[in-house]
């Protein structure tokens, strides 16, 4: 059943060359059903990231390019008066697809960036009193511009957590650069790229997901880890219990990818970083704010024995 997920990610390593561990992470996001935040500066793929696994998943796609200027309303959704009917008529946002990409999320005024924190976590949307539930699967893929640069505002924790898996692409190594500067044009490579797995089939590997083994040592193990950032000095707040399900089913995705019917520790540490970086804010009084949130979090596995 996960054959098709290796499938998906040959396909899409053809178009994003040189990123086969992140296309990986953000297949293992997917399948555990969680949403994905992509940070990085732009022009190293994050949009062609987002698009290939849409196209190669065969679902629905709907690309939302966060501004300044943009509202709330033109994320979930509008009413507007229709003299025939004599009432107002729901005409549905960007956010109604199965994979929405929205770009440069942080460029977005705070409260536009609220009117996804209900359809990330509920799978619904409230509009005008009404409830509608989104699509299934659906997927809301981010990408995120460094917060030094102009125009972004600062994601608040709460946006952030909903996020299960947060990936950097960085730059291409050299040959991968080649590749991209000899190779056929990446929007011309989507355009063509066929469906490498159906919706319904991502949805059994989803529910099967659920199927594989996690024995109580390696729930202890999960457990200390999220003790360990809450009461260690090296962040501002530890791991949400969100954050330690989260870290739970990305491991359950990494050891489906590994083959295995268990979990065991290593698929912990391999997701621990993309998982519990972006939930974590380092505690300046420390003096070690200078370290990224991903070092710290290397830091905080070393010291959680197995």
């Amino acid at each position: 059943m996960f054959a098709k997920i290796h499938a998906v990610a040959r396909q899409v390593g053809e178009v994003v060359v040189g990123k086969d561990h992140q296309i990986r992470q953000a297949l293992v996001c997917l399948l555990a059903g969680g949403h994905l935040l992509i940070e990085d500066v732009p022009g190293v793929g994050k949009t062609t990231l987002s698009h290939a696994l849409a196209i190669s998943l065969g679902l629905k796609f709907n690309r939302l390019q966060f501004t300044s200027d943009l509202l709330p309303a033109d994320v979930v959704g509008i009413s507007i008066f229709n003299r025939e009917k004599n009432g107002f008529v729901f005409h549905p946002g960007p956010v109604f697809t199965q994979v929405l990409l929205a770009d440069e999320i942080n460029r977005a005024t705070p409260k536009t960036q609220s009117s996804l924190l209900e359809a990330m976590e509920e799978r619904q949307v409230t509009a005008d009193g009404v409830t509608r539930e989104l699509p299934h699967p659906y997927f809301v893929i981010a990408t995120q511009n460094p917060t030094h640069q102009i125009g972004t505002f600062q994601l608040p924790e709460s946006q952030l957590d909903r996020f299960l898996m947060c990936l950097s692409l960085g730059y291409p190594d050299a040959a991968a650069e080649r590749a991209l500067l000899m190779g056929e044009d990446r929007r011309a490579m989507l355009k063509n790229l066929p469906t490498a797995m159906q919706p319904e089939e991502l949805a059994a590997a989803q529910k099967a997901l659920r199927d594989i083994h996690v024995s109580g040592a390696l729930v202890d193990y999960v457990q200390a880890l999220a003790q360990a950032s809450r009461q260690n000095g090296m962040f501002a707040e530890g791991l949400s219990p969100r954050a330690s399900i989260a870290l739970l089913q990305a491991a359950r995705g990494w050891a489906a990818l590994e083959g295995r019917n268990h979990v065991i520790p290593e698929d912990v540490q391999a997701v621990l970083v993309p998982v519990a970086a972006h939930r974590l804010r380092p505690l300046k009084s420390t003096g070690s704010s200078a370290l990224g949130s991903r070092d710290l979090v290397l830091q905080l596995m070393k010291s959680v024995p197995v």
